[in-house]
């Protein structure tokens, strides 16, 4: 009774743009982003699909706050923080995020329009390393390559057809059974002795490559 006094107090509140956007966001990693609709999206918030276009002008519009509303969940270098620990701190905050939002990842960098969060992401990533050292050329070529890291390791991982452990034991066992050894010995040896031990997680490899991305930023910092 409590729960759907709540869902009735929610539905009656005064739209504005944030709640049309949180209640987007929320729409999107429930059903997946094609599934959202003005008209669907009118639907969870009680009201009819006209008004929405009183706090969001377009689809687009809508496409670049949800964006923005995902970016701030992402932890940001601070003035003074260490590049290399600020970098990594940021990387696997983003990487989490994007777990929590699968559909974000995959539209973020497509947006032509970025709002204020994403503009303040983007700036305080590249001062960051501007503050540690970094010349103006590698501070592109470390920004591009950890993002185009962060990004596509995560659609990559949303893209699996296993969650957990539990999974990825279903999944090997289904494809090693009538597997040709002798043809593919070295992709039966990866994965029974790693996949399927004991603890095997898909995404503890994310910070094992980004460890050596950031290993190799910082050998050519030294080499400045």
């Amino acid at each position: 009774m409590v729960e759907q006094t709540d869902a009735k107090d929610e539905r009656r509140r005064p739209l504005s743009r944030e709640r049309v956007l949180r209640a987007a966001v929320e729409l999107a990693d429930e059903r997946g982003l094609t599934a959202l609709s003005m008209r669907k999206l009118a639907d969870r918030l009680g009201v009819e699909a006209m008004s929405l276009y009183h706090h969001v002008s377009n689809k687009d519009d809508m496409l670049d706050g949800m964006i923005d509303l995902v970016v701030e969940e992402i932890e940001l270098p601070k003035p003074g923080d260490e590049w290399r620990t600020a970098m990594r701190a940021r990387a696997v905050s983003a990487h989490d995020v994007f777990a929590r939002h699968e559909w974000a990842a995959s539209l973020m960098e497509s947006r032509t329009n970025p709002g204020h969060a994403t503009l303040r992401y983007y700036d305080a990533v590249l001062g960051c390393l501007r503050r540690g050292g970094f010349p103006m050329a590698l501070t592109a070529h470390a920004f591009s390559a950890l993002d185009a890291y962060i990004y596509g390791f995560g659609m990559q991982e949303i893209s699996l057809p296993f969650d957990g452990e539990e999974e990825v034991k279903e999944v090997a066992e289904a494809l090693l059974e009538g597997f040709p050894v002798d043809l593919y010995p070295n992709l039966y040896e990866m994965i029974v002795d790693h996949a399927l031990q004991p603890g095997y997680n898909y995404s503890d490899e994310f910070e094992f490559g980004l460890d050596l991305i950031l290993d190799g930023f910082e050998r050519l910092l030294v080499a400045e």
